[in-house]
């Protein structure tokens, strides 16, 4: 089992107990948190695919930690100017592991009777 979700204009692959680095998140480390703009679930053969999100699937995933990646150096040359301009960038992440992918119930009473036929 397994779903596509969307975070900080990135798609990611989510899998249970899966660690992944995020674009930074404002919350505590311990925090529980829920993914809702999901792309894509599968699960064995059924497969849901969103327009444009997937509805009645959350995932939960928990905050282990926040930092900074490693340094990315730009730098701006202009030949036979003397000018050399140097500049640094350090992006923000938070790691999460995520804790499991809940399928609400109504999804599949909605489901049933959506092929039930009343006459």
């Amino acid at each position: 089992m397994y779903a596509i979700i969307i975070n900080g204009g990135k798609q990611y692959k989510i899998v249970k107990n899966k660690i992944l680095r995020l674009e930074k998140i404002n919350n505590k480390i311990g925090e529980i948190i829920k993914f809702e703009k999901i792309l894509l679930f599968v699960k064995n053969k059924y497969i849901k695919i969103g327009n444009p999100f997937v509805e009645n699937i959350i995932i939960e995933a928990e905050i282990i930690n926040h930092g900074k990646d490693i340094k990315k150096k730009i730098i701006k040359f202009k030949r036979r100017k003397h000018h050399l301009k140097q500049i640094g960038h350090r992006q923000k992440y938070t790691e999460v592991k995520i804790i499991k992918i809940i399928k609400l119930i109504i999804s599949i009473i909605s489901n049933i009777l959506n092929s039930m036929y009343f006459f």
